[in-house]
């Protein structure tokens, strides 16, 4: 059985349902701008933006400072124009950027912006230009107040870092003071992660193996004396068709930086998709990975992880990466997002579980408003019981059924009113399909 109660307050709802880049892309001729209001997308992160290399002048440092000699406080230094045309498409549709500090992936034989840089000095005063001209308006800048500042993405993954370990420690603890001692209110971090597969996979690679000794050697080294540096969050990435593996990855993240005295960093899950142990992606953008997406918004709700951001939100990338999206619009897992956020919107989450195989559930209240997202993925078509408990005595309750499935994008399949102070709706759950359940009436006392 599935049960919710609207009488228990389970804290916050959280901002999961972000996603890396968009909403105009392709050098502005993808836009999806409309869908992203429509999901109330909470945070577009900066990375791998207009792949392969920011196409030359988005968002890495070497396109928005392209000569690494010239003077970082010269406005004349930085190309900022298409950067800013991204952002300021960001900010329209009611999204916040993270930026990613750094450079974006390079898997081609020859490799250009992937290596540390000359003058670690140097760099961190050109990320200052950057906070500086998007945060205070310097340059002929703004006054966006992105929060969220990350240095690098992946240092332990060597298409995107040819340095050694030693070398990205030494630019992260010379970037996070500097960018701290700059500008105080804003949050500095990464390492954007790769993940944590060995505790969670059988037979992975010494290479896979080395990505959890990263992540303790980069603890101990920003809480050694004379290489202490500031944290507010910590982010890592996972790549699976497991919801229980990133849950446990969350856990193993909460449970280490607590171990080293980094108890209230932010735990940021900001690179996450469907993809099988293979690699592979053949059913990214059909029901069974919108219900995957579904199932992982509940479970990071009920994790550690405070904010999420899918990768990716640009068409051009395919479907292996990008499954809510093609040229023309949205495919199914964007629904997904439009259904959480029904959540989200509400603030508070209030308890739920369950206890059938495949099947998650997350559920939120707001005054008079209530919504429970129901996800069945992998588990056995079936018709669920939902008790529901925790509201005023007086009165009904009008409940709304969605559903998201091969046939229906969030369809509304039926209306009924209940009264009582606990009510037991059936609703049909088949294989891979989505539920969204809406509710108005006396909810709760809360």
């Amino acid at each position: 059985m599935v049960k919710v109660d609207f009488g228990k307050t389970a804290g916050c709802m959280k901002p999961v349902h972000g996603v890396n880049n968009g909403p105009k892309t392709r050098m502005f001729v993808f836009d999806m701008s409309a869908h992203f209001k429509d999901a109330g997308i909470p945070y577009s992160r900066l990375h791998d933006t207009e792949y392969p290399y920011g196409s030359g002048h988005f968002v890495d440092i070497p396109c928005i400072f392209p000569d690494f000699n010239a003077d970082p406080e010269n406005p004349a230094s930085y190309d900022f124009a298409l950067t800013d045309e991204y952002i300021k498409a960001i900010v329209a549709v009611g999204a916040k950027p993270f930026y990613r500090l750094g450079v974006s992936i390079e898997h081609a034989p020859k490799k250009y912006h992937i290596f540390p840089p000359k003058d670690f000095d140097r760099w961190a005063k050109i990320c200052a230009g950057i906070i500086r001209h998007y945060n205070e308006g310097w340059a002929g800048g703004f006054r966006f107040g992105i929060e969220y500042w990350e240095i690098w993405n992946e240092p332990e993954n060597p298409p995107m870092w040819q340095g050694t370990k030693e070398e990205y420690f030494r630019l992260y603890v010379t970037a996070a003071n500097y960018l701290k001692r700059q500008f105080p209110g804003i949050k500095v971090g990464g390492y954007a992660g790769c993940g944590f597969y060995a505790n969670t996979r059988e037979n992975q690679s010494d290479f896979s193996k080395g990505f959890i000794t990263y992540f303790t050697d980069f603890l101990k080294h920003i809480t050694a004396p004379k290489t202490k540096a500031p944290l507010d969050f910590f982010s890592w990435h996972i790549y699976t068709d497991n919801i229980g593996e990133m849950a446990a990855h969350a856990v193993y993240v909460q449970k280490t930086l607590e171990e080293y005295g980094f108890g209230k960093v932010e735990n940021i899950l900001n690179e996450w998709n469907y993809m099988d142990a293979a690699w592979a992606a053949r059913d990214n953008g059909t029901m069974r990975s919108a219900s995957f997406v579904a199932g992982m918004f509940c479970a990071m709700q009920k994790s550690p992880v405070g904010l999420g951001t899918y990768y990716d939100a640009q068409p051009a990338m395919g479907k292996k990466f990008c499954g809510i999206f093609d040229v023309n619009g949205p495919r199914k897992p964007f629904y997904a997002f439009k259904a959480f956020n029904e959540l989200y919107r509400l603030g508070r989450e209030v308890a739920s579980a369950s206890d059938l195989d495949g099947v998650h559930v997350c559920a939120a209240s707001g005054g008079a408003q209530g919504a429970i997202l129901l996800s069945n993925y992998e588990g056995e078509s079936r018709d669920v019981e939902v008790e529901i408990s925790g509201m005023a005595a007086s009165g009904g309750v009008k409940l709304d059924y969605y559903h998201l499935d091969d046939a229906c994008d969030l369809a509304l399949k039926r209306s009924e009113v209940y009264r009582g102070d606990v009510l037991v709706p059936v609703v049909a759950l088949p294989k891979n399909t989505v539920a969204l359940l809406k509710l108005a009436g006396n909810l709760n006392r809360l």
